[in-house]
Parts: structure tokens; sequence; C-alpha cells
């Protein structure tokens, strides 16, 4: 490959992947005209008028973000034209990457409402604020779109840097910086655990390319390599299951997670609870279908990755031309080992005999997120027993959920070996539960934060009574605890039936069973709370005046729940859409 060829490469694969990464691109470009808006503020009068645009700002960005991320178009039935790597393979561009950063864009603009109505920051700390969040939504939508584990280590920080800071931005707040530096001292070693564990897989393989990683590992596991570093392969493994774990607050990762939310702020902790859930179980489906399937590839195209590793054995300075099908060149770096498309069917052969090989793979993935799953949403629950504070509640409960949500996972790990539509079904149930679990949640920590602006209280004891002086709060608010139960028909039964039924596909029946239980164990501490709203008898210390709520929070409050309520029972259209984000992930 001469300069030229390589440089003309690598000028059309960038044009292509900045055309499918405007949505980020606006996000970092509404960032830097927040900043440079700051600059603008002379004297009291421009001041307010900057410090207003810049508060309203980040939604005009999410918005257009949205717009430009356009899921209606790419999820709607039409054909998805542009699949394919980005960035000479660093980051992927799929259904799956389209659906997650719809996601995370919508609940970005329904957050800065929120936090507008609910007053979460002082107008004068509003840029810092909204700066931090639209940084983190961009780490996060790169962690749904990884494609490569250095860019899975650099989006978790992405992400998670922000996060730090958005914990502690309560400057005169113990309780907020003691929670910011849990968040960060927590932080920075499930980091360095989880970068030394991509260091040791990266350098036994040879590739930190994760369709490259799967296909030598495959041909280790064939030719009987493997077994020579078998140690620190699943030393790896499970060092960067300590990161993921730390994003998910995965039990036993999971000791920040109530601390913080009890001493961050009930906006933050939704923002943690809902945009990092969600990213990091995209970005767990991205790594199990990356180290345990071989993607459906071209023969030059799989030919393409045994021509790299060789050339970086033999010849580095160029790609061995060994199949007549025509493939796009590759940079020889570890980034771009990738296997950009060419558009004819891989030899089933060649790519079913590497998914056997594979299979030592998949058991190890299935034992590590199935054990995960289990133990978290288990002691999730019964920590959730002894809570007085409804931020700690509700950060046991996202716990809780998280072990919910990995136990599809465990499915597409044992069903992506001969039942790629059976895992990709796995794969849009979990897109499903995401969806619910936004409206869930958001209503839930919305419900607190207003209700600590009226009472100046978050402790659950003070909500006795809350039916009799203000009935829609209490309505909504038991109506989303239900539908976390998973009661129907609202939308968190059908999420979690979605979810279960996986489970039954992949013949996975003890991980049904201990769901099933911990279902019925939710049960009590979430009706304890709806029990002291509605029976209990108000304190004798309450004002009759308490409660003002304003007629916004309460609008807001009753459109985030009509969505549990809808969800439950006319929900083909995001099924519908969750089924094409999950499509063509395995098969």
């Amino acid at each position: 490959m001469t300069l030229h060829e390589l440089l003309q490469y690598v000028l059309t694969d960038t044009k292509h992947s900045l055309r499918v990464f405007g949505p980020e691109l606006v996000l970092c470009g509404t960032i830097v005209l927040m900043l440079l808006l700051r600059l603008l503020a002379i004297g009291p009068r421009s001041e307010r008028l900057v410090t207003w645009t810049v508060s309203w700002l980040p939604l005009i960005g999410a918005l257009v973000a949205l717009y430009l991320a356009a899921p209606w178009r790419h999820l709607g039935g039409e054909q998805f034209f542009d699949r394919g790597e980005i960035f000479t393979g660093l980051l992927i561009y799929d259904p799956l990457t389209v659906y997650i950063r719809a996601f995370l864009l919508f609940f970005a603009a329904l957050f800065v409402i929120f936090t507008q109505l609910s007053g979460a920051m002082v107008r004068d700390d509003a840029g810092d604020f909204y700066t931090l969040v639209l940084g983190a939504t961009v780490g996060m939508s790169m962690m749904a779109a990884a494609n490569h584990l250095l860019m899975v280590f650099l989006a978790v920080e992405m992400a998670s840097v922000p996060s730090y800071a958005l914990a502690g931005l309560r400057r005169n707040d113990r309780n907020s910086s003691e929670a910011a530096i849990k968040y960060a001292v927590y932080g920075a070693g499930a980091a360095g655990v989880m970068l030394y564990g991509i260091s040791l897989l990266a350098g036994v393989v040879g590739s930190a390319h994760l369709p490259t990683i799967a296909i030598r590992l495959a041909e280790m596991l064939q030719n009987g390599t493997a077994a020579d570093s078998a140690v620190a392969l699943v030393l790896g493994g499970l060092m960067v299951s300590v990161g993921m774990a730390f994003k998910l607050s995965a039990v036993p990762f999971h000791f920040w997670c109530p601390d913080v939310f009890e001493g961050a702020t009930a906006e933050v902790a939704a923002f943690l609870s809902i945009a990092s859930k969600g990213a990091a179980l995209a970005l767990l489906v991205r790594l199990v279908v990356g180290f345990a399937t071989i993607p459906t590839a071209s023969e030059g195209t799989i030919a393409q990755q045994r021509a790299v590793a060789a050339s970086h054995r033999a010849q580095p300075a160029a790609l061995s031309e060994k199949t007549s099908t025509t493939v796009r060149p590759a940079i020889l770096t570890s980034a771009t080992e990738a296997h950009n498309a060419v558009d004819v069917a891989a030899p089933a052969t060649d790519r079913a005999s590497l998914m056997v090989s594979l299979g030592p793979v998949r058991q190890f993935l299935y034992l590590v997120i199935a054990i995960f799953s289990a133990v978290t949403c288990t002691f999730g629950n019964l920590a959730a027993y002894g809570q007085t504070n409804i931020k700690r509640l509700l950060a046991y409960s996202t716990i809780a959920h998280a072990g919910y949500m990995m136990m599809p996972v465990a499915a597409v790990a044992v069903l992506s070996a001969g039942h790629a539509r059976l895992a990709e079904e796995a794969v849009s149930a979990l897109a499903f539960y995401i969806g619910a679990y936004l409206f869930m949640n958001l209503g839930a920590f919305a419900i607190v934060a207003f209700l600590r602006n009226a009472m100046h209280s978050e402790e659950i004891a003070d909500y006795a009574g809350l039916i009799r002086r203000s009935p829609t709060v209490a309505i909504c608010l038991s109506t989303i605890l239900l539908s976390l139960i998973g009661i129907p028909p609202l939308a968190g039964f059908v999420a979690k039936f979605a979810a279960f039924r996986a489970l039954v596909t992949a013949d996975l029946w003890f991980l049904l069973v201990i769901g099933g239980l911990n279902t019925v164990i939710s049960l009590f501490y979430y009706l304890r709370v709806i029990k002291t709203m509605t029976l209990d008898p108000e304190p004798e210390t309450r004002l009759p005046d308490a409660f003002p709520l304003p007629w916004s929070a309460a609008v807001f409050i009753v459109l985030v729940t009509l969505p549990v309520i809808a969800l439950g029972i006319a929900n083909d259209g995001l099924i519908q859409w969750t089924l094409a984000a999950a499509s063509g992930l395995l098969s």
C-alpha cells in the first residue's frame, strides 16, 4: 500500500465517519458554544441574558442531535445502509448504536427540562452543570458504539470523570463532597484494574480490535495455543469485568452507589441511574458479541484478519493480498485491524468452525454475567429493606434492576452460537427494558426532587399522608413503584416479562427462578413506600400549607408517568424499534 493510497483511505473513512457521528459533534459544539457565551457576559443585563441562554442551550443541542440521529428513520422499517465500522474500526455504527444514542439524547432533553423545573443548580452554575452532563453523554454514546478495547476504556472514562464532578457539584454540602470523593476513588481503582485487564488481553491476543480478538481467540483454541495463555486470558477477562461491574453498580462493586445517590442531588442520581446504566449495558452487549461471536463477513474479510496477523509477525509494512475478493486496505495498527465490509456472505464452514471453537469463551462470559446478575439483584432487593432515605432505597433499586437487565445478556452469550435470531431477541428485550426504565426512574427521582423542594426532606417517613395533601404526586409515585415491581399492565411488567422470556429461550431456568423470587421480594419495600403515602397518618408537625408544588412540576410528573402506563398497554412501536435495533447484531 502506497502512502497516497493510505491517505486516501483515511480521508474517505473519516468523511463517512464524521457524517454518521453528527449527533456527538453537535453535543461537542454545544459545549464549546456554552463556554464561549460565558465570556460575553459584560454587565448585569448581558450576564442575565447569557445565563438564561446557557441554561436552555443544552436542550436545543440535545434536540438537534436527536434530529440528526433520526431513530424514527433508521429504526422505523427502512433498510439500514450505513452499518459498519467507523474511524478505522474504533467504533461501530449499526441500529443498536442508533437506538442507544437516541435513548441518551432523548433522556438528555428531558433531563434539561427536569433540572430547570426543579432548580437543581443556581443559574451561575448552569454552564458548568450542563457542560458536564453533555460531556458525559458524549462518552456514553461512544460506550454504546465501542468496537475496540482502547475505545472501551476511553469511553468509560469520558463518561465517568464528568460524573465524579456532578456528584460533588454542591460545593458547600459535606455529603456531596464525600459522595464525589468516594465515587472518584472507586472509579479510579476500577479504571486501573480494567486497564490492566485490557493490556493483558491485547498483549496475549495481539490486538485490541474486538472482531479481530474473536477470530484470534478462535484460532488459538483451534490449534491448542490458548492453553499456554489461559491464566492471562481469564485474569484479563475478569479484570475487564471489574470495570463493567463498577459502571453497572453490580455486586460486589456497588459500594459507591448508595452513598453517592444519597450525597448527590436527586437530579444527578437520576442521571447516573438512567443514562449511565443504559450505556453500560449497551457496552456489555458489545463486549459479549465482540468476544463470543465471529462477525458475518466476506471470505476476504476473514482472510484479511489473518493477513494482518501475519503481517505483524513477518512484514509489518504491507498487507498480504491473499484473496481474490476486493477488500478495503487496513491501516496496520491495533486500532484498524478492521474487517470493513465487502457485501459477500462469509463462508459457512469457516465461520461455523470458528464459532464452535469459541465455546469456552462463551461459557466463561455466561458464567461471569450470570453470577453477577444473580448476586446483584438479590443483594439489591435485600439491602433495600432497611432503608429510610428514599434516595438510598432507589439506589438499591437501581442495583437490583441492573441485575435484572444483565440476565438477558447472559442469554445472549448462551444463544449466540447457532441461535443468532433468538440472541437478537434477547438484546431486543434488554433494549425495551432500558426504554421503560428511563420513564420509571426519571419519574421516581423527579418526584423525590420536587418533594425535596416542597418539604425539605428525603426521608420516607415524611411522605406519610401524602395522598391527602398531593394526591396526584402520590398516585404517580405509586404507579411508578408498582411498575418497578413488575405489576401488570405497566411498562415494568412487559420489560421483565421480555427479559424472563429470553431466559426461558436460553434454558437458564435457575436465573429465571432467581429473578422471579427477587420480584416477590421487591414487593415489600416498594409497597412500604406506597403504604406510607396512602395509609399512614400525617405527622402532627406538618404545616397546613405543606406541599405547594408548582403546576409545572405537577405537569412534568404526569407527563413522565403516562408512558409508564402506555408502554404496558400499547407498546408495539417501541418493540418494533428494539427489534430493529438488535437486527443484524449477530446474524
